[in-house]
């Protein structure tokens, strides 16, 4: 009986969390950014701002998901996270994998989808925040390099989507193009969600039967000096890089998947 009752409130928690998600990002982006625009006039200024808006919004976020009761985490290795303009590569999970890291990095940066930089409830964030669009596939590696370049933190999930547990992990070779027409090494974050929840396919009230705990592990840079170094063309190097990303994090997607 108590552990219905606890599970009955992981999925009212959710809800509750979801709503707030929901709802602080349309207040942010219809009337919270669009007065910082009137307030503030430059945009290089105005882009850290409402960056560190979004950083403090996640950060309050998770702890309202740990205090309810939905989830909690581990992470090791986050000095390496302090540092600023690096280009952070993780595996995908769960829906909420980029609130969590972008609650833990300052000057968080990500790739959005084309159509929410137009959504009227998301266009003032993605907009305030100047995040990367992805428009076209020829401009976005050198806005992703251009981003890093300014002292933001690029977070890429090289699979594209979500992990599907019961298939082997398929990484598409972006990331590892982006690193290697920068020049810029990896910081690699291995993700592990146990019981699996929020996965692909899964509806946001198909909570666990126990609380989901997140380890996260901030791995040692991954340099790519090496993959340019070895290969006669970037081609060949990002193909290669990308062999040893997918080992990399296939680690821990076949410990889930077991």
């Amino acid at each position: 009986m108590l552990e219905r009752l606890e599970r009955a409130w992981r999925v009212l928690a959710t809800g509750l969390c979801f709503a707030c998600f929901g709802f602080g990002g349309a207040l942010l982006g219809v009337a919270g950014f669009p007065l910082l625009r009137l307030v503030v006039r430059d945009p290089r200024r105005r882009e850290r701002i409402a960056r560190s808006v979004i950083h403090h919004a996640f950060q309050w976020l998770v702890g309202l998901m740990c205090l309810t009761g939905i989830l909690s985490y581990e992470i090791s290795g986050r000095q390496r996270l302090r540092a600023g303009g690096q280009l952070i590569l993780a595996n995908h999970p769960t829906l909420i994998d980029v609130v969590l890291l972008m609650s833990f990095i300052e000057r968080g940066d990500c790739i959005v989808k084309h159509a929410l930089g137009r959504n009227p409830f998301t266009r003032g964030s993605v907009r305030a925040a100047g995040f990367v669009l992805n428009d076209t596939a020829e401009g976005l590696v050198e806005d992703c390099i251009r981003s890093m370049r300014t002292g933001n933190n690029l977070i890429i999930f090289p699979e594209g989507t979500r992990s599907t547990h019961a298939l082997p992990l398929r990484l598409q070779r972006g990331a590892a193009r982006v690193a290697l027409h920068g020049e810029i090494d990896i910081t690699p974050v291995r993700i592990r969600c146990t019981p699996p929840t929020l996965a692909k396919g899964a509806k946001w009230y198909q909570v666990p039967s126990r609380k989901a705990h997140f380890d996260i592990e901030i791995g040692e840079p991954i340099p790519v000096a090496r993959f340019l170094l070895e290969t006669p063309s970037h081609a060949l190097a990002a193909r290669r890089l990308t062999e040893h990303l997918t080992d990399y994090f296939s680690r821990d997607h076949e410990l889930a998947s077991a």
